[in-house]
């Protein structure tokens, strides 16, 4: 191929499809747990998580329910990955050997935000969220009904590989994926770019600022512990029955059970079988739906 602007401007649109294809044909599975909230700065600060408002009859004026102040940010990343092609490969018309590391380039950038959403869900037992805690902790601060502050846990303890019960219902989710700047893909392939004059390479990369963070940890129950039917159970109830400051109910209903494959067995008997273990009808049939993830 003779590198003319032109035959470069076809090179380009060629590597551009086969990842648009791949990026578009591409499922993910962090939309299932996260919010996706649009950045227009370097960080946000979501000092509104973990407050609410209530209804109440309106009776005289309206009652401003002011919001309290939490300092939780989340920083916009950074990220990229770039193929170099061997402008010799280009001369001699061998760029076609290149199209399967386009395609996967593509799978990449549109499941960069699964790893990142899905790391940080594993990492809840040790990362802080909005008050201060682990997400997953035994000692979350609630203001009860009379004014007094508890520990509030939505963690089961135990030691072996951890499991985690959302509820993804509302319009705020257990965690945060936060766009600066979307995955774009770009080019470097003039004989004048550094990388082609001194490395005799064209380059050709996908770049975003983006970054995962914590919603409410009301929303989610993380556990190490066995992942059977007794367990379970103890999970939906103790999620149930989570309450807002001041007594306020918040309606928690969880529908997701997310699992790594090694724990898909166990998941499957809970909300799939028919029947228990002991032959008894299984009462937490369809009670959640699952999601196994490799990015566990």
């Amino acid at each position: 191929m003779i590198r003319n602007q032109a035959n470069l401007n076809a090179l380009f649109t060629g590597f551009q499809t086969m990842f648009n294809k791949a990026f578009n044909d591409t499922e993910v599975d962090y939309l299932k747990v996260a919010m996706v909230v649009n950045s227009k700065t370097k960080q946000e600060t979501y000092a509104w998580l973990g407050n609410s408002s209530k209804f109440r009859e309106w009776l005289g004026a309206r009652v401003i329910q002011n919001l309290g102040s939490h300092s939780y940010t989340i920083k916009n990343k950074p990220f990229e990955n770039t193929i170099g092609v061997d402008k010799d490969d280009i001369d001699d018309d061998s760029y076609g050997v290149y199209s399967p590391l386009f395609a996967q380039l593509g799978q990449d950038s549109k499941q960069h935000p699964d790893e990142l959403v899905f790391d940080l869900l594993g990492n809840g037992f040790s990362n802080n969220c909005y008050d201060g805690q682990y997400f997953f902790d035994s000692d979350h601060p609630v203001i009860d009904a009379d004014g007094v502050e508890q520990s509030v846990s939505n963690t089961g303890g135990g030691s072996g590989t951890a499991w985690y019960l959302l509820d993804t219902s509302k319009a705020i989710k257990p965690l945060i994926f936060q766009k600066r700047k979307d995955y774009k893909f770009v080019r470097m392939d003039k004989d004048t770019d550094e990388n082609v004059f001194s490395k005799k390479e064209l380059q050709y990369g996908v770049d975003a600022r983006v970054n995962a963070g914590y919603g409410l940890w009301q929303l989610a129950y993380g556990s190490k512990d066995t992942l059977n039917e007794t367990n379970y159970a103890a999970a939906r109830a103790a999620m149930m029955s989570f309450k807002g400051d001041h007594g306020k109910k918040i309606n928690i209903k969880p529908n997701l059970l997310v699992v790594p494959p090694s724990l898909e067995t166990a998941a499957r008997k809970i909300l799939l079988a028919e029947r228990n273990d002991a032959g008894a009808t299984n009462v937490y049939q369809n009670t959640a739906k699952l999601l196994v993830t490799t990015n566990l």
